[in-house]
Formats: C-alpha cells, structure tokens, sequence
C-alpha cells in the first residue's frame, strides 16, 4: 500500500462532502470541490496544522481516539472507519461501540435538528456529538473524555449534573440510568469499557451500588422531563430516544411539549447561542 493512502482517502472524503452534508452554511464560492481542511478540522476537534499533515502523510500513528473524531467528521460509513483504521495501523474497532465515531445517518438527522436541542450517545450513553441547541442547553459534552462525556457517570460522581433536573425527578432518573447501563452490560460482545465503569461507579456511588443491586434492566426510552434552565427558565420536554440499528448508538431530543412555552424558550436558547451563561455539568436526558 502506498505511503500516501492515508492522506490520499482523507482528502478524497473531504472532497466529496458539501457543507450542507455535514449542517454547516455554504459561504461564499469556492475554489475546489467539497469542505475546507479548517472545516474538517473544526468537526474533529482538531487543529488545522495536524490534518493537514495528515493529509500529506506527514504525521504517522494517529490514535483511535482521533481516527474515530475524523470518522465522524468525514460521515464514513462502517467499512469505511474501518479501512481508515487500517490505513493508520490500527486494527479495526472489535465492537460498534467507538470513541468519536457516530453513524453518518445519525449526524444527518443531528444536523437537521436546528430548532430543538439534540446529541448523540452511545450504549453507556456517552455523549459523541451535539447540535447548537444542545451546548447551549446543556453545555460542551461531547468534547471531553470518555469520562466527563458520560451522563451516568457525571449523574452519580458530580452532584450539579443534576442541577437542570427537577428534583422530584432526580430518583427516577437515576434509576433509569442504572438499568439502561445493565441493559448494555449483557449485549454481544466483550465489552472491557462497560464493565469497567460499572466497577468503577461502584466504588465511586453508594446510590448508583444501590440500585445496581436491585437488578432493574430497562433501556433508556421516550419520557416527559422537566427542565429548570437559569435563564430560559422551566422547560417541558419530552426526551426521544432514536436507535440506530447499525451500531448502537442513540439520538436523544428534547421535543417541546405542546401547550407550553417550552418551544419559544428554545427559540431564546437559540438566540443567545454557545454564551458563557450554560451551566455546567448539567444532566442532559
């Protein structure tokens, strides 16, 4: 395989995307076909500088983590995060459940979501990607480490993740985390990330300890939530949970229940976008 076949697939994917394929505005006109390299680098959270060495091969060994960001930024589908995986020296992922990799059909939908707060979880409902409405909401999750990504694990080890939840709703919903997490547990295929986070919130939460001994197995599905923003104030949401069959993973949106304000305090949320005002650390289903 040639030395440049790394760079020569990355630049071909970048290439063959438009803006809209990937929600971002068209701009002016351009000079060559599909996105900009600081396009591709801004979806992957990374800098400019090092995709583009990547691009001319000029950077060897790139990790699994970045190789699933890229994957994500690019919409590969499977076969492709796999061969690009391959091209890195790095063998393809032995689950669907991958650091930084969404399904391209799940980013779609994500993009399109642009009235309403949206992200992207895995199975141990790790968030991988947001929409606008969502980090506004919320604030930035999915930038962060399989750890600090995670709902369950912020929900039981950082007490204002709780903060945007009712708190008559707190037992629920920390129930409801568990028994998603057991449900994960049990899936085909070894699955070294999800045993050890459940070792680990054993140890770290005498509540999550509790109520994984009660052996409750439920996956996360539709539920009315209540939501207490300190700007745009009390939301009344219904959190949809889509599943992608392909690899796992879920869409979570907070549709606006009708009847209520909820709908024109997103259209606020919108307006005053990604500002410092987001409170941190924030419960987001």
């Amino acid at each position: 395989m040639a030395p440049t076949e790394l760079g020569d697939f990355l630049r071909a994917r970048r290439e063959a995307l438009r803006p809209a394929d990937v929600g971002l505005p068209a701009g002016g006109r351009r000079r060559t076909p599909g996105l900009r390299r600081e396009e591709v680098a801004l979806l992957a959270n990374l800098s400019v500088d090092y995709y583009e060495r990547l691009e001319q091969s000029r950077s060897a060994n790139p990790s699994e983590a970045l190789l699933g960001s890229l994957a994500r930024a690019l919409r590969l589908s499977v076969d492709e995060r796999d061969y690009l995986y391959r091209l890195a020296g790095h063998p393809p992922p032995t689950t669907d459940i991958v650091s930084g990799y969404v399904d391209p059909a799940m980013m779609f939908l994500l993009d399109a979501l642009t009235t309403v707060p949206a992200h992207i979880m895995d199975d141990r409902t790790t968030i991988l990607a947001q929409n606008t409405l969502s980090r506004a909401l919320l604030g930035s999750w999915a930038e962060g480490d399989a750890r600090s990504a995670n709902v369950t694990w912020r929900w039981f080890t950082t007490p204002q993740s709780r903060a945007l939840n009712a708190p008559e709703e707190h037992e629920v919903i920390g129930r409801g985390y568990v028994a998603d997490l057991r449900a994960a547990a049990v899936r085909p295929g070894n699955d070294p990330a999800a045993e050890q986070l459940i070792a680990d919130l054993t140890s770290a939460s005498d509540e999550f300890a509790r109520y994984w001994s009660e052996m409750r197995v439920a996956e996360l599905r539709t539920t009315r939530k209540i939501l207490i923003h300190p700007r745009a104030g009390r939301l009344d949401v219904q959190c949809d949970v889509v599943l992608s069959t392909t690899v796992g993973q879920r869409l979570v949106i907070f549709r606006p229940q009708p009847g209520t304000a909820t709908a024109d305090r997103f259209d606020f949320l919108r307006v005053l976008g990604e500002q410092s005002f987001a409170p941190p650390d924030v419960g987001p289903v």
